[in-house]
């Protein structure tokens, strides 16, 4: 798969990239069956992976310091997309994942008792929730650019790939860059990059990306908080196979009684089709704040029963703390996030 160096909003922060620049480090030692490459050889190795078809598992896990959901958080329809969001970010998940090219994927998010896709085939893009047995689709305008191979966000946001491609996003000097010991993630030989922050302005402590050596995919991608010697958040490979997946995974057909609703993106957009406000960046690198205008995050969302559970009030509004990033709604309904303390926020609000 051809990778694209974007940066990487994780629900609303901005973590940061690096730049080769930045690297300053010996030859790692490499295991029997690597060759011995530098950090600058292995982002080299990433950024030229030529690997357009695999399949296999994915299993994320996160330890952010909040408490658990509550079980009712998994509701459907519009009042439950705080707790949606919420759960995908901090809760346990299994997916599968299937890819053939830029325009043939299929993410399969299995929960207990249910499970959660997106596909796209060709220029269809299926969305489908079994709790509730809801059914999107929507067609992909034929102009729209190939290099957009995931469908839903949401669905694909914690694969390995998508989150290492972002988190190399863009240059920046203030994030040191070297290889650990060589691994195996999911049977295979890999690489362990791991870039540190130069700056104790932030929340991260370190992110580990351990790359297929052969293919150059990021298999598995490890968040550590500052002080945590355990990841905060974790997405990787249990199962991996290189090769196309059978076409039949990527052919989808509404179960029978589905409430199916159909979109219609307009010229120019991506398949999502929403529009979003144009947000406030401050700081730079792993400091750096997004700050979204007031008005920004629906009311029912602020309003949520959950959202009020999870923060805490603080001066100038209310704050959700994790081991990775803070959000915080102010009294005006401004919105600001970052891998930085909350105070850190409420400078940056003020």
């Amino acid at each position: 798969m051809k990778h694209r160096l974007v940066r990487w909003l994780p629900a609303i922060v901005v973590p940061v990239a690096i730049a080769a620049g930045a690297i300053a480090v010996p030859l790692a030692a490499g295991a029997a069956d690597l060759p011995v490459k530098s950090p600058e050889d292995v982002l080299r190795l990433v950024a030229s992976s030529d690997t357009k078809a695999f399949s296999g598992t994915v299993e994320q896990s996160s330890d952010l310091g909040l408490p658990s959901l509550p079980k009712t958080a998994g509701g459907s329809g519009a009042d439950s997309s705080a707790a949606s969001t919420l759960e995908l970010l901090m809760d346990d998940h299994t997916a599968k994942v299937y890819v053939d090219g830029p325009t043939k994927v299929r993410v399969q998010v299995l929960d207990q008792l249910a499970e959660r896709d997106a596909i796209r085939n060709g220029s269809d893009v299926w969305l489908y929730q079994s709790s509730d047995e809801s059914v999107t689709h929507l067609t992909v305008p034929k102009h729209a650019k190939s290099a957009q191979p995931t469908p839903n966000p949401d669905a694909t946001a914690t694969t390995p790939q998508a989150l290492a491609e972002r988190f190399l996003a863009a240059v920046d000097p203030t994030t040191k860059v070297s290889l650990g010991s060589n691994t195996k993630v999911a049977g295979r030989d890999a690489y362990d990059l791991v870039l540190t922050p130069r700056t104790d302005a932030t929340l991260v402590g370190s992110v580990a990306i351990a790359v297929d050596g052969r293919t150059g995919l990021p298999l598995r991608v490890q968040v550590m908080a500052r002080g945590q010697s355990s990841p905060a958040f974790e997405a990787g490979f249990t199962s991996f196979n290189p090769g196309a997946p059978d076409a039949s995974v990527f052919s989808f057909t509404p179960p029978k009684g589905a409430t199916v609703t159909e979109q219609s993106p307009k010229s120019g957009e991506r398949p999502s089709g929403a529009a979003h406000p144009k947000p406030t960046v401050t700081g730079t690198g792993w400091a750096t704040i997004v700050s979204l205008p007031a008005g920004s995050v629906p009311t029912k969302v602020l309003d949520d029963p959950l959202v009020g559970e999870l923060t805490q009030s603080v001066d100038g509004g209310r704050a959700l703390s994790t081991s990775l990033l803070s959000v915080l709604v102010t009294a005006d309904g401004r919105v600001l996030a970052g891998a930085v303390p909350v105070s850190a926020l409420q400078s940056a609000a003020q």
